[in-house]
């Protein structure tokens, strides 16, 4: 009976009885409970005034001539490591040389004097320098090899695409002698420019494991310049990016190359997020709403349950003597 005297006593909704007020124990807990409610909600008020919030804006992106940063963390290794051939041998260029007394020294060198012309080595079995330097069981042994890239680079603020292909020699040699190459491959992280708060990269963690035939994995890439301005003036130039995926199998005529692709364009949209702080007479306006609104609620509902229990209690009274 003392705790419910107590919670009686709480009521900051007290009943008129004729010339005396009423303290109810219900009125007590709805006291208690509103009061919680009144907290909550002052403390939720004051996390929103104490905290920038971030106002977003859409404006047509007319920039030209601006530079773009891709910062790339890829894995693609296997087994790890990097592998080199230093071995050199001196021998002819097979007809690409420039000069007569032009030497190639290795099956490198010939291979490059044959980009230079143009043509690519159809069958490099056929070339003393890779004979010698058993230049296709190496490419063999290196089955399953791969490497870690980290880096960025610095392109114009145009469409391009970004490639990783497989091997250490030119493209348009590797179809002379390589079969089916694994491009299974997980992405650390792919950005487009400097990082700002909260925003989200979709390639950030993406892992895919080759199952079928070798082939090109694509992701297509539309990229949408984004201005940062921070609660103290400080602007990041920055981009956020949506990205569709596809596999392509490397069969048909012309065959296409295995290897990463990476095709990015960009939105003639440019998103403009500016923080700002709440104005203090937004956030006092807000204290008097949650206080009055919180205390004529609750004034509602003890009214509601004192009023129902008194006609209960009353027709129990009748209902005893009748």
């Amino acid at each position: 009976m003392e705790i419910v005297n107590k919670l009686r006593n709480l009521d900051a909704y007290p009943k008129v009885n004729e010339d005396f007020y009423s303290r109810t124990l219900s009125g007590g807990v709805i006291t208690i409970v509103s009061s919680i409610v009144m907290i909550f909600l002052f403390l939720s008020e004051l996390s929103l005034y104490l905290n920038a919030v971030t106002e977003t804006k859409l404006t047509v992106d007319s920039s030209r001539g601006e530079t773009l940063r891709i910062n790339i963390e890829r894995p693609l290794q296997r087994h790890g490591g990097r592998l080199d051939h230093n071995e050199t041998y001196c021998g002819s260029c097979y007809g690409a040389e420039v000069s007569d007394d032009e030497c190639c020294n290795s099956c490198e060198e010939v291979s490059e004097a044959y980009r230079k012309k143009g043509w690519g080595m159809t069958n490099p079995d056929l070339i003393d320098q890779c004979k010698r330097e058993g230049f296709i069981q190496k490419i063999k042994d290196e089955e399953g090899e791969g490497c870690n890239i980290h880096g960025f680079l610095e392109v114009n603020k145009v469409a391009g695409s970004v490639r990783f292909a497989p091997g250490n020699i030119h493209l348009n040699d590797l179809l002379a002698f390589q079969t089916e190459s694994n491009i299974s491959h997980k992405i650390n992280k792919v950005s487009f420019g400097e990082e700002f708060p909260g925003v989200v990269n979709p390639l950030d963690g993406v892992q895919w494991t080759q199952q079928t035939l070798s082939g090109m994995y694509q992701y297509f890439i539309k990229v949408v310049p984004t201005i940062y301005t921070d609660i103290i003036g400080r602007k990041i130039q920055s981009n956020q990016f949506s990205v569709t995926e596809h596999f392509r199998v490397a069969d048909g005529y012309p065959r296409p190359l295995p290897g990463i692709f990476l095709f990015y364009d960009f939105s003639p949209i440019k998103v403009i997020f500016t923080e700002e702080n709440v104005s203090f007479l937004h956030f006092l306006t807000n204290i008097c709403a949650i206080v009055g609104g919180v205390f004529t609620v609750s004034g509602i509902v003890d009214a509601f349950v004192y009023h129902g229990h008194r006609a209960i209690k009353k027709k129990m009274e009748i209902g005893k003597y009748g």
